[in-house]
C-alpha cells in the first residue's frame, strides 16, 4: 500500500466539475432571482450571527492531488480521497501529518467521498464509475456496489456522490451528477429502495451532493444547485426543507448540530463557510469563513476538517481556539 507513481497517470480536474455548476446568469430569470435573493438573505444572516471561535491551519503532510473529501476516525486519524491518480486515491495521516498508509489504486475514475462508518470502516464513492467501495481500516476492501444508472456515454461528473449510515445498518447513497436519487440498501449491499427526480419541487433534487442520517433514521439531504437541504424519513417521505444556507456541498451530523458548507448560489470555486444549524430547527448556531470548500468533516474533538478542491489550496483543520471543544 503506497503512494508511489502508477505508469498511466489520470489527473480529474476540479474544473470539470463546473459543468455541473450552474453561473447565475445562465439562469431561468425566475431561478436567477430566487438564486440572488437568497445570496443577499444569507449575507445579511451570517452578518448578524455569530462567528465561531475557531483557528484555521492547513492539514500537514499533504502537497500532492487534488483533495475532493475528507473524514477522521474516533482516534484523529485524517482519511483523505483525492483525485491524482498517480497515487493512491484515500490517503491516512497521523496529526502530525505523517502518511501513515494508504491504498485503491486502479480503483477510482473520479473519487469523491470518504466517510467512517461508526464501526469504522472507511467507505468511498466514485462519482464517475457509479461505485461504492466500503473498507477496513488498512485498507482491504470488504464490499463494492455497484449503483448502476448512468449516462451513455459516460463522464467524470455521472455518478454517486456520497453515503450515509443509519441506526439500523442500513446504507443511504445520494446519486446526484446527472441522476436525481437516494437510494437505501441494506447493511449487505442489498437494494431496498430509491427516492427522488429532477426538479425543484419537494422531494426532487437539482444534484443531491451530500447526505446524512441521525438516530432517528431523518434522512438530510444536501440538494446543491436548488440551494437547500432537504429532510425526509426512513422511507423517503418528504419532510421539509432550509433554503436560507445558500449552495451545500458537503454535510455532517454532530450531537444536536448539522455543519453545512457551504457557498454563494452560483458558480463553483466561491470563498465560502462552514455553517453549523440546529438540526431541529434550521437556525444558526455560527459560521467559519472559508476560501473554498467541498466535503467535510467534524472530528470526535468537535475540531472541524474541510478539503478544498483547488489545485493550489490544502485541506484546512478548523481547531477550536484556546484548546476549547467545537461541540
Amino acid at each position: 500500500m503506497s503512494i508511489l507513481p502508477k505508469l498511466t497517470p489520470v489527473l480529474v480536474l476540479w474544473a470539470v466539475a463546473s459543468a455541473s455548476a450552474q453561473d447565475l446568469d445562465k439562469m431561468p430569470p425566475a431561478e436567477r432571482a430566487q438564486a440572488v435573493a437568497q445570496n443577499a438573505a444569507l449575507n445579511t444572516q451570517l452578518a448578524s450571527g455569530p462567528k465561531l471561535p475557531f483557528e484555521s491551519v492547513p492539514v500537514k503532510g499533504w502537497t500532492h492531488g487534488l483533495v475532493s473529501w475528507i473524514a477522521s476516525d474516533p482516534s484523529g486519524l485524517i482519511y483523505l480521497i483525492q483525485r491524482d491518480l498517480k497515487m493512491d486515491p484515500v490517503v491516512v495521516l497521523d496529526q502530525h501529518g505523517k502518511i501513515l498508509r494508504s491504498w485503491g489504486k486502479g480503483m477510482f475514475v473520479t473519487p469523491h467521498a470518504i466517510r467512517i462508518d461508526p464501526a469504522g470502516d472507511v467507505w468511498t464513492t466514485d462519482c464517475a464509475n457509479s461505485m461504492v467501495y466500503k473498507f477496513s481500516p488498512a485498507g482491504q476492501k470488504l464490499m463494492e456496489i455497484e449503483i448502476g444508472g448512468q449516462p451513455t456515454p459516460r463522464t467524470a461528473f455521472c455518478s454517486t456522490t456520497d453515503i450515509a449510515f443509519a441506526p439500523n445498518g442500513h446504507l443511504y447513497i445520494s446519486d446526484g451528477y446527472h441522476n436525481a436519487r437516494i437510494l437505501e440498501y441494506t447493511a449487505d449491499g442489498k437494494k431496498l429502495r430509491e427516492w427522488g427526480s429532477a426538479g425543484s419541487g419537494p422531494g426532487q433534487f437539482k444534484l443531491p451532493h451530500s447526505i446524512q442520517v441521525d438516530e432517528h433514521g431523518i434522512v438530510y439531504v444536501a440538494d446543491r444547485e436548488n440551494g437547500r437541504i432537504e429532510r425526509f424519513d426512513s422511507q423517503g417521505n418528504y419532510l421539509g426543507e432550509w433554503s436560507q444556507y445558500g449552495k451545500t456541498f458537503g454535510l455532517k451530523l454532530d450531537q444536536g448540530a448539522l455543519w453545512l458548507s457551504s457557498i454563494p448560489r452560483g458558480p463553483n470555486g466561491q470563498p465560502g463557510w462552514l455553517i453549523k444549524i440546529d438540526r431541529e430547527s434550521g437556525g444558526l448556531l455560527g459560521y467559519l469563513n472559508t476560501l473554498n470548500t467541498h466535503g467535510m468533516e467534524v472530528m470526535a474533538n468537535g475540531d472541524v476538517l474541510s478539503s478544498t478542491p483547488a489545485a493550489d489550496k490544502t485541506p484546512q483543520w478548523y481547531r477550536a481556539a484556546s484548546g476549547g471543544s467545537g461541540h
